[in-house]
């Protein structure tokens, strides 16, 4: 996942470019590449460097923000689409933008358009790790990457989660249920504080599994979900 997400403002409006710069600024993860007053100057950007996140005016004179927006097509970052016109909004998400904001833009409608973005992220990160086959955890001041197939299983404790494999352990902070989001289909939740990977699954009663040395509980609430996948 990114620690800083790059920013395109286009706006033939200095107001509109620095309203949002200004509410952009709230974000430490948010940073500025540049600000563009036509749909020109934003495409010299976008041959020069990448960008995760475009806030694009719609209506500007010579070429309209969505005509640009859907001629790119290589570094076309994700947009949210900006306008003082109601009108546009389906040609906005026609695109798959991510959001369209109307202008004036408050600070409380801009903050759900980050929101959004950020959820969008969550997903592509996710989608991406699990194509392939490992993901990076935070232990030890350090970002460790952890093969899918070397995890036994995960246990919740607390603000905090043990991810166990035949190697080491690693204490991450997080729940158990945003990082079951993060694995693939073999690893299911069969406790509130156990995740187990059903492929290192050895034997199992009703009342637990067997995983490696461990034997793990079975939650009643789960029972059904652990016959579906063994």
């Amino acid at each position: 996942m990114n620690d800083c997400y790059s920013c395109l403002i286009v706006d033939d409006e200095s107001l509109g470019r620095d309203l949002i710069e200004t509410h952009l600024q709230r974000f430490p993860k948010f940073s500025i590449a540049a600000k563009c007053s036509s749909a020109i100057e934003a495409s010299q950007v976008l041959s020069e460097q990448s960008v995760d996140l475009m806030f694009l005016d719609i209506e500007m004179p010579v070429l309209k923000g969505t005509e640009f927006y859907s001629s790119l097509s290589r570094n076309r970052p994700s947009v949210i689409f900006t306008t003082a016109h109601r009108d546009y909004a389906l040609d906005g998400f026609e695109l798959d933008a991510v959001d369209y904001l109307l202008k004036p833009i408050t600070f409380t409608r801009f903050f759900k358009s980050i929101e959004r973005f950020l959820a969008q992220q969550d997903v592509v990160a996710s989608g991406r790790e699990k194509l392939e086959g490992h993901l990076f955890v935070r232990c030890d001041r350090k970002d460790v990457r952890v093969s899918f197939s070397d995890i036994l299983f995960v246990k919740g404790l607390k603000d905090y989660i043990e991810i166990v494999t035949p190697i080491r352990k690693y204490l991450v902070k997080s729940t158990l249920s945003s990082f079951l989001d993060r694995l693939p289909v073999s690893f299911i939740q069969i406790h509130r504080s156990y995740i187990v990977n059903s492929d290192h699954i050895t034997a199992f009663t009703k009342h637990d599994v067997e995983v490696g040395e461990e034997e793990i509980p079975i939650g009643k609430a789960f029972q059904g979900d652990l016959k579906r996948i063994l």
